[in-house]
């Protein structure tokens, strides 16, 4: 059975979980072995690209560890994010900041040098298993990524601490979602099941996928990666069909598998 997925991927060749190999690279199509091991053909195709955005705030905030309790990560971009800020050249983003001095990868030496070491000392929060593995190799010490998505992990730490949030990167439509969806259909034809990973996967391509897959659009099983993908899917008068238990291949593969089996009567 052909599930289609809708996310986005890792880029400059970083480990996507859902990933196993290119076929063919240029049309951004891609085998997904776990899926496959539940005996699904399953195809993914990038629906969102990224900007990021306040680095240097970023990483005038992430030189001042004593003026905060811990870190939350919310998702693998925010840690790109921080990874991109420690390899900024510093340069001010108004309010008079003083940048470092020296070459790019002098605040990437603060950091291993002492920064580090000050954050490991506090809290750091994640949401999810891939998060949590991209900040291990930053060098962090993080917890709560059990929680599987962000309405849990507040849960976890609790509402009452005091927040202070700064937005690293945006989401924007890939360029290649309707050439690629228009490929897709016209060489697999309408697949039973499409997965969301994000409202805005969902915003980038329903609309597409409404005009290629026509009246039959009803026979579609629509699955979700987490709660908030659902509502985004409910709101849009769709059937959620299955929510992944948690944001991991494992258990979307083992939905979507359950959800295309057929009912007896």
């Amino acid at each position: 059975m052909k599930v289609l997925l809708l996310k986005d991927t890792k880029e400059e060749g970083g480990q996507d979980p859902y990933v196993r190999a290119a076929w063919p690279t240029q049309s951004l199509f891609f085998r997904l072995q776990e899926l496959g091991l539940h005996g699904l053909e399953a195809t993914l195709i990038p629906v969102l690209s990224f900007e990021f955005l306040s680095l240097p705030t970023l990483s005038e905030k992430l030189s001042r560890p004593e003026g905060y309790g811990g870190l939350i990560f919310t998702s693998p971009r925010a840690v790109e994010a921080v990874e991109l800020s420690l390899e900024q050249d510093g340069k001010s983003e108004g309010e008079g900041r003083i940048p470092p001095v020296g070459d790019t990868g002098f605040q990437k030496s603060v950091w291993k040098k002492s920064l580090r070491e000050t954050w490991n000392a506090k809290p750091v929060y994640v949401v999810g298993n891939a998060t949590a593995s991209l900040v291990k190799k930053l060098g962090l010490e993080a917890e709560g990524e059990s929680s599987g998505n962000a309405e849990k992990l507040a849960e976890y730490v609790c509402s009452r601490i005091p927040m202070e949030s700064i937005i690293v990167y945006r989401k924007i439509p890939h360029p290649g979602i309707q050439v690629n969806l228009d490929s897709y259909y016209s060489k697999q034809g309408i697949p039973a099941s499409i997965a969301f990973f994000s409202p805005s996967g969902l915003t980038y391509s329903l609309t597409h996928i409404r005009e290629l897959s026509g009246g039959r659009v009803e026979q579609i099983k629509f699955a979700a990666i987490g709660p908030t993908t659902a509502r985004a899917l409910a709101a849009q008068a769709l059937p959620v069909s299955c929510t992944a238990e948690s944001p991991t291949p494992q258990a979307l593969a083992a939905g979507i598998r359950t959800a295309l089996q057929p009912h007896s009567s």
